[in-house]
């Protein structure tokens, strides 16, 4: 899988739109479609002994995104199966969140690949996109441990959605080591800036009572 650095890459789930019973109906459409992304709704990135890592995508955040030409592909790679420039791809934003919907009945590839979905061989898709803002709040876990929230408000580009073989795939990993980088760091400092200050309380503490 080709993987950008500039790139962060997220799962999301995808079904298959009802359609009539209608032999003709069906043939013709053949629809899937999944949420890339809902709306300030955190999602845990990392889970580690030192802290947790969570992130949240605000409501206004595809505002002004550039989408002129989104694609659809499989594991990020190869054939292309839908996209917004031909209008086999749609990408909106409604209460919920990032909408994504598209008709794969163009190509062969496609047919076969909304037969998988259907079957429920295939059920989850990543997406590829670059963050343009963003901001980070500090807070506490339920078990005491350091809690990071990242609020992604704006996306500068939504690049391609994609079906893929196995979900949290080694571009989402990346992304979350990438977005991670220094934070453990710094919550390490902290802790060890604390014992410290502990350490030093408790000599205080004993020369106190040794006077």
């Amino acid at each position: 899988m080709p993987i950008k650095s500039d790139r962060e890459y997220r799962d999301m789930t995808l079904a298959v739109v009802e359609v009539d019973d209608d032999q003709e109906q069906e043939e013709r459409d053949m629809v899937v479609r999944g949420y890339a992304s809902t709306f300030n709704d955190p999602y845990v990135l990392y889970e580690g002994e030192d802290f947790v890592y969570q992130e949240q995508v605000d409501r206004d955040a595809f505002s002004g995104t550039d989408m002129s030409d989104v694609i659809m592909q499989y594991d990020h790679e190869g054939r292309v199966f839908a996209r917004t420039s031909n209008n086999t791809l749609t990408v909106t934003t409604d209460d919920h969140g990032l909408l994504i919907q598209a008709d794969l009945g163009g190509t062969e590839i496609g047919r076969n690949l909304f037969e998988e979905i259907k079957g429920g061989y295939t059920n989850k898709m990543s997406f590829g996109f670059v963050v343009d803002g963003e901001k980070d709040e500090k807070s506490e876990a339920p078990d005491g441990r350091p809690l990071i929230t990242r609020t992604i408000t704006h996306v500068r580009k939504l690049y391609d959605v994609s079906a893929v073989s196995i979900p949290a795939n080694d571009a989402t990993s990346i992304s979350v080591r990438n977005l991670t980088n220094g934070v453990i760091e710094q919550i390490q400092a902290e802790r060890l800036e604390a014992e410290k200050l502990e350490l030093k309380k408790r000599k205080l503490l004993m020369r106190a009572k040794l006077l």
